[in-house]
């Protein structure tokens, strides 16, 4: 793994973490859904028009189509949709902290699925990451969290886990890449579009933070956060690209407690340490021979 790789894969981990935060800051002065289909419209047109740009085109194969419509519908549409709604009665933190499970809901699902052979550490690694996301939803609920806001987002977790293994082709072509990226954020978009104008009345409180927090979540978790992740993936494949989630928890927390000023307990330090040791274990455990 060269250092350029080890840059984007900490860049990546950083806006992925951020984008909970700035979530937040959106989801407390305007209706989620809404503010969602508004940032996939403007971020998918962003892309598409840099891609065109860029002489990309949007024939793409069967297998980039496939990829398009799991990814819009899974990550965009589900994975992205219930955690903005959950948002509104859980911290970014939390939510953050739910979400960086997938690695290890990946791996579980490989091995318990579709049989992929997991050295001891890995078992040992799932173990403790579950272990740890038990302790903190634990405690939170114990403190008031709401229990429906974390059952969306564990929803979520495992949509973007259908996603992760149900795409094993969206890098392949890197000519389209960005056009993928574009395509992808706008299905998400059309598909969340009617249960925003059936449920959801404009209502938005305006303010700097909003604009400001709206303005990052389109360009940089939403466009360049997933462009990068795709490049990585292209160089590195998905097992060893997937070991950059382990840093998930710890920036997720970081960002929120410093930008909105959550507090952390005890027993989320503890558990995010065990997540995000677990997900490590993991990852090295499948990028052995």
């Amino acid at each position: 793994m060269d250092l350029r790789a080890i840059l984007m894969g900490l860049g990546f981990a950083l806006m992925w973490s951020s984008a909970f935060t700035s979530a937040r800051i959106i989801v407390e002065a305007a209706p989620p859904l809404t503010a969602l289909v508004l940032r996939y419209g403007l971020s998918g047109v962003i892309g598409l028009s840099i891609a065109l740009w860029l002489g990309q085109t949007w024939r793409l194969n069967r297998a980039q189509w496939r990829a398009v419509l799991i990814f819009g519908i899974c990550q965009n549409a589900i994975y992205l949709g219930l955690n903005f709604v959950a948002m509104q009665w859980i911290e970014a933190s939390l939510a953050a902290i739910i979400a960086s499970t997938m690695p290890l809901m990946v791996a579980a699902a490989n091995w318990a699925v579709f049989r992929e052979r997991l050295p001891v550490m890995g078992v040992l690694g799932l173990c403790a990451g579950f272990g740890g996301v038990t302790l903190i939803m634990g405690d939170r609920l114990t403190t008031g969290a709401d229990g429906l806001g974390l059952v969306l987002c564990l929803i979520g977790a495992m949509a973007l886990t259908v996603a992760t293994l149900a795409v094993r082709s969206a890098s392949s072509d890197g000519k389209n890449l960005l056009m993928i990226v574009a395509l992808q954020i706008l299905v998400g978009g059309l598909v969340l579009m009617p249960f925003a104008l059936v449920l959801e009345t404009w209502a938005v409180t305006w303010s700097w933070p909003l604009i400001l927090a709206f303005l990052y979540t389109c360009i940089v978790p939403g466009l360049l956060a997933t462009w990068v992740w795709f490049l990585l993936v292209g160089r590195l494949g998905p097992t060893r690209a997937a070991t950059f989630h382990f840093l998930n928890p710890f920036f997720g927390v970081a960002v929120a407690a410093l930008l909105l000023s959550e507090g952390l307990g005890l027993a989320d330090v503890i558990g995010v340490v065990i997540i995000a040791g677990g997900i490590l274990a993991v990852q090295l455990a499948r990028t052995r021979p």
